[in-house]
């Protein structure tokens, strides 16, 4: 599989908030867990193009991303753009 413990906890330690593998429900760890995923599924469908059932699961994916990521623009404008930066993200 492609994301394992080992993988999920390296992702919370170098993005999360608190920055340890139990910070799992900050919005910086989620945005950083859903980046990492949209960006395997978008391999996946580019190789798949006939998979909808993955299409529309990584629809909602970004979706959930871009939700979470208007929410931290709300709360803390500085946590937003260090997410941004450090993900790559545009907006």
């Amino acid at each position: 599989m492609y994301l394992n413990k080992e993988k999920k906890a390296e992702i919370f330690t170098q993005f999360g908030e608190k920055k340890n593998a139990a910070d799992t429900g900050s919005a910086e760890s989620q945005i950083a867990l859903f980046t990492y995923r949209i960006k395997h599924l978008t391999e996946h469908v580019k190789t798949n193009h006939k998979d909808f059932v993955t299409t529309r699961a990584l629809t909602k994916l970004v979706a959930k991303r871009r939700r979470l990521l208007d929410y931290l623009y709300e709360q803390d404008i500085n946590r937003y753009r260090a997410i941004i930066k450090a993900l790559g993200l545009r907006k």
